[in-house]
Parts: structure tokens; sequence; C-alpha cells
């Protein structure tokens, strides 16, 4: 998203005097002062967490499966399938060697049951219906109880395959009674799933193997909200995959290493460097790396059609002159008209820019105009941002964003339609 070093210092500087009068002090490391080290937040951006109570020496979650109505961008609805009102489900966060309690309650018009994916756990708290144990009737409660022996990135899911569909996963992260090395300063996780919601419907069609939504812990670009790093952390990216795809997650500008997966931590003497990582389904994936080069950096799936949002048939041959999504398209700079009108298959791509919807969300501010014209499907950004602006970012967070970003795109209002 920045042209290069100079254009991201060039736009730094632009709100440097605004930043400047905050009078920001620089927060201190991880825990450190006290020699104790401590493991940074677990940020799951645009999901919650599961809260939880100490009950008869368990950490006690309630887990309420139920439908959920949802929005993949502002204005797109989808009735989905999720757990405690969110899709994907809240994540749970438990520590190696702690006793868990979750009881798991069906508000579902059918059956359901939980599995914990990755744990090894005893067989009757496996999840399997029929199996192990009987389907969750709706209406119907479950407790499952396990001690936690592993550290790793795992998730839950129903174990019934059309509810996987329509939504229904979440994180379950363990961590390690001391954080491994080397430590991280940002920890951020992300599940991937897809969707066909068909025209006129907002009920996803569990029997498709074509997907038209591509979503980041429930979001489609540019609604996903980006990651915040601040200059030289360390950062881990959690990535969980539950769909029919495959998906090949790319990072920008930066070279990391695989250093887990579904069954924890990866030996060190594996870690091998690269900038794209296969999450296939039904595994995760935990990527590390130095934020060591300023800029707005894309996260995002490499399948082509996996970068775009609420996909249909009206390309090739079936454009003809005249036809809607030609004439939709927008006036652009450094578009060439006239002939390029007549070009069979003219346009493939759309270009829609809607940088207002997301103006006052504190994860996009300072960002370029126009940026959520390349953002669409299973898209996000790392952020790497100066100390400064870092800084600002958080005070923004912290009290709840509603700041305006600068009208910088005047010609933003024709560009703005959906596909």
């Amino acid at each position: 998203m920045i042209p290069n070093r100079r254009a991201f210092f060039s736009r730094m500087a632009a709100v440097g005097g605004l930043l400047g009068a905050t009078g920001l002090a620089k927060p201190k490391p991880t825990g450190s002062d006290d020699g104790v080290l401590r493991r940074p937040e677990f940020e799951t951006p645009d999901s919650p967490k599961l809260p939880w109570i100490m009950n008869e020496g368990r950490k006690e979650f309630h887990l309420v499966a139920d439908v959920v109505r949802t929005e993949f961008l502002p204005g797109r609805a989808v009735d989905a399938w999720g757990y405690n009102g969110t899709v994907p489900g809240p994540a749970i966060e438990v520590e190696e060697g702690e006793r868990v309690r979750i009881i798991v309650e069906n508000r579902l018009p059918e059956a359901t049951s939980m599995h914990w994916h990755g744990l090894e756990i005893p067989v009757e708290m496996d999840g399997v219906p029929g199996v192990v144990q009987d389907p969750i009737p709706p209406g119907g409660k479950f407790t499952y109880e396990f001690q936690v022996r592993q550290n790793g990135t795992f998730f839950y899911h129903s174990h019934m395959p059309m509810q996987e569909m329509m939504g229904m996963i979440g994180f379950l992260v363990v961590h390690p009674r001391t954080p491994h090395q080397p430590r991280v300063d940002k920890d951020f996780g992300l599940i991937l799933q897809e969707w066909a919601i068909l025209p006129n419907n907002t009920v996803p069609n569990t029997l498709a193997m074509e997907f038209n939504w591509l979503t980041m812990n429930g979001k489609a670009g540019p609604a996903t909200t980006p990651m915040i790093a601040r200059l030289g952390d360390r950062v881990r990216i959690r990535l969980v995959n539950l769909g029919m795809d495959h998906h090949p997650i790319h990072l920008h500008g930066n070279t990391f290493v695989i250093t887990g997966g579904e069954a924890g931590r990866l030996p060190e003497s594996t870690w091998a460097p690269g900038n794209t990582v296969l999450v296939g389904v039904a595994q995760a994936r935990d990527i590390e790396f130095e934020a060591k080069y300023p800029g707005d950096w894309m996260v995002h799936c490499h399948m082509p059609h996996h970068g775009m949002n609420q996909m249909v048939s009206m390309v090739g041959p079936m454009m003809r002159p005249g036809a809607m999504a030609d004439t939709s398209m927008p006036d652009m700079p450094g578009m060439n008209h006239g002939p390029q009108k007549m070009t069979p298959g003219y346009p493939q791509d759309m270009w829609m820019v809607m940088d207002r919807d997301y103006a006052s969300k504190p994860e996009c501010f300072g960002l370029r105009a126009g940026w959520t014209g390349g953002m669409m499907g299973m898209m996000t950004l790392l952020r790497v941002l100066p100390p400064d602006l870092y800084d600002h970012v958080q005070v923004l967070r912290k009290n709840g964003g509603g700041h305006v970003q600068p009208e910088q795109h005047p010609a933003e209002g024709h560009h703005h339609h959906e596909n």
C-alpha cells in the first residue's frame, strides 16, 4: 500500500504535528522491568474473547451455539451460525496445565456437538456425536472437562459437517507456562473461512463447492481490521483454516518462519524462511518475524478468486457494451476509455473505494487515500508503524476511535458502489 519508504515517511510527516501535540510517553517493553517474562496480549481483530470464571479450581467457560446475523461488510447481512453471538466464535485462552470446564449450550434448531481440534484429552470429551457422546439436542447442554497438557494454536468447532460451513469455529489458544523464545511482542490470530451466498439470499449454501465471500475473523476486506505493530516488534500471526479450500497466505515485504502448527510448537531446527504459507483445511500455522520494515503490508490469500467480494458470473463473452458491469465501472485516473470499453472480457476486476466507511476506525488512521480499493476478500493489513504513530493509534483505540480522517479523495463518491 506504500510505494516506497520516502512516500511512507512523507505521509507520516503530514500527521507529525498532531502526534507531537499528544505528548505521548513511550510504553515499556512487555513486562520486563521486574525480570519476569510476560506474554503479550493475544489479539483477534474483529473477534472477541470468551470470558471465564474460576469454579472449583477450574477455568469455566460458557459457549452458546446459536443462529447469528453478522456482516462481512457494512450493510452485507449474513445469517450464519456461531457462538455467543459472533462468527467465528469468541477465542478461548488457557494456560498449559490448567483444568478447564466448558459448558456448551445448544440454541440451534438441530443437534450439535463440540470437538477440541488438536487437543490430547480423554476420549469421552472428544465431542464426536454418536461415537463418544450423544448429540446435544436443541435446548440441551453438555459439560466438557479436561486438563490441558499441551501448548500451541488449537481450535474448537462443531463436529456436524454442514454446521462447520455455517461458521461454527473458534480459537482455542493454549499458552506455555514460560513464553517461547525468541519472545514475541505482538501475537495475532486470524481464522480463514469461505462462504457461498447466492443472489437474494442471506443464508450460506453449505453444499456449494465454489465460494464468493472469503473472510478473516468473519470480515471481508476492506472491513478486516488491520493488525498494528510497532517498528522493531517481533510478531506472531496464528492462522487457522476450516473450510473446503486450502489458502496460501502471503505476507508482503517481510520474511517469516513457520514456528508451529495444530500439533503445537515446531523444533527450531525445522524453521525455514518464507513469505507464503499454505494453510490447509483443518490446519493451524504460526508464523513469526521481525517487523523491521515500516509500512502498511498486505496479508492475504493468494488464490486469485479469494481476493474478491461477491463474485458473479458476468465476465468474458457475457460482457457487451452497455452491460451493467461495464457502465458501473468508475472513471479512474490513468484508465483509457473508448476502445477499452469494447474489449471482450472487460472489466474483469471492480475497483471500489470505500474509505469513508472506515474513516472512524482507529487502526485505519493515516492510511493512504484510496486504500480500500485494493482490499477485497481474504485480505487484511499488517501496519508496522514508527513509535509516534503507533502510540497515537493506540490512544485512539483506547478512546474508542471516533475520529474523522481528512477528506483526501473528492472523487470517491461516484466510485462507491457495490458489485
